[in-house]
């Protein structure tokens, strides 16, 4: 059947082989470099701190547990990212010593604060204490990150990517488990100071 198909093709002149396929042009790479020691940066880091101070943020701590016990880490760069699936994303220094433990355990608790909680902020904005002295906390439902006491709301992720973004990573977190008080006021950071919000 395939050889009399062939035979007619070809007394019709047709072709019976694939005409072979163009290369792709290869795209244009990206500029990724890096501003080097030699070369004046776009934007003066400390402008760029001022002006981006005025966005007021709400204030999160990310928690997590590997073989060494719980760890984490104070965070204003937490967003929910998308509903179907649930994703949400927090960024983290590329120099953070507390993001490879939270890597390794490969699941993270994020635990947003509210008014009031600005000491708890502090406690796990320092390096190389004990974040977790005296602070309250139980295992999250599906994870086993360190849920912390009294925060009025949370959100238990499994690491779902981590993207590159500068001097930063970007971490996307597929949500497992959530939860949330009825009533409570939010921490606020806004101009390098803890604030509330006021109706």
């Amino acid at each position: 059947m395939a050889a009399t198909a062939v035979r007619y093709l070809r007394s019709v002149g047709a072709a019976t082989t694939a005409a072979p396929r163009a290369r792709a042009e290869a795209l244009p790479r990206p500029d990724l470099r890096a501003v080097r020691d030699d070369e004046r940066p776009p934007v003066a880091p400390d402008e760029f701190r001022r002006v981006l101070g005025h966005f007021a943020s709400g204030v999160t701590v990310i928690t997590a547990r590997d073989a060494d016990g719980p760890t984490g880490f104070a965070c204003q760069s937490f967003a929910s990212l998308s509903l179907d699936p649930p994703l949400v994303s927090f960024m983290v220094a590329r120099t953070s010593t507390t993001w490879p433990r939270i890597a390794r355990a490969g699941t993270f608790c994020v635990n947003i604060l509210g008014a009031g909680q600005d000491a708890l902020c502090r406690g796990f904005a320092v390096s190389g204490a004990d974040k977790f002295a005296g602070v309250a906390h139980e295992d999250a439902p599906a994870t086993g990150s360190p849920l912390l006491g009294s925060v009025p709301a949370w959100i238990d992720c499994r690491i779902h990517a981590v993207h590159t973004g500068g001097d930063h990573l970007i971490v996307v977190g597929r949500v497992e488990a959530l939860g949330a008080a009825e009533e409570g006021d939010p921490l606020l950071f806004h101009r390098g100071a803890f604030g509330r919000f006021s109706g």
